[in-house]
């Protein structure tokens, strides 16, 4: 007996055999094309340049120090120093210490009457800087004093009028750091106890060539508030 198979359905043809292909790279950039990629890297480096000079003129225009621009009318604090000024008094209220602020702006004529004092008028020397020369003359700076229960005004280092074993006048010092003033003791010569300035990286040199801080610092405000 012969046996025969029947497909059961229609045979499809093999495909052609095709060799795989090559990834082939592209072609690297011509040295004309290299220059003219690196023109425009170096057109977009200039702008950005630029773009941070022009945001920042004022900041680069006070660091050379030929330049000179007309100094605006200062009659009083510095506001970002007139602001930090009251939350000190508060802050150090709730702490039970009571703050007096003596003195912030100061006119050249003042500050050359206190530099004359203990030279050619009475009293002992308190300052060492002429009119000009004084950050108290800029409205970036303040002095304090402590006030007793009695309301006495007084300029002592270890007073403790709020009894907690800490002096005073230190704990005054430390919560106007953390508003952002510096502090005059912390002076290598001739410590000024009573002083707190917020210079706002500018130095005296360049806000008697005119510059001053117009617009307040992030620096200067304090975290959550």
């Amino acid at each position: 007996m012969t046996l025969s198979f029947r497909p059961l359905g229609k045979e499809m043809p093999m495909p052609p055999y095709s060799p795989p292909q090559l990834h082939t790279p592209p072609p690297r950039p011509s040295p004309r094309q290299r220059r003219g990629r690196n023109a425009l890297l170096m057109l977009l480096i200039l702008f950005v340049l630029a773009a941070l000079l022009v945001n920042r003129f004022e900041a680069v225009e006070r660091l050379l120090p030929w330049t000179k621009q007309k100094p605006p009318a200062i009659t009083g604090l510095h506001p970002v120093v007139n602001e930090l000024s009251e939350q000190l008094v508060k802050k150090c209220t709730a702490l039970g210490i009571h703050v007096v602020i003596t003195d912030g702006f100061r006119s050249h004529d003042e500050q050359n009457a206190l530099f004359q004092q203990g030279r050619t008028a009475h009293g002992p020397i308190v300052t060492h800087a002429k009119g000009g020369q004084s950050y108290h003359n800029y409205g970036m700076a303040i002095d304090f004093a402590l006030k007793t229960e009695k309301g006495k005004l007084i300029w002592d280092l270890e007073y403790d009028g709020n009894r907690n074993k800490h002096a005073d006048w230190l704990e005054v010092v430390a919560v106007a750091k953390g508003l952002g003033f510096s502090w005059g003791g912390d002076w290598k010569s001739f410590k000024d106890y009573p002083h707190l300035q917020m210079d706002f990286g500018y130095t005296i040199d360049q806000l008697q060539r005119g510059f001053y801080p117009l617009h307040e610092h992030k620096a200067a405000v304090v975290p959550g508030q």
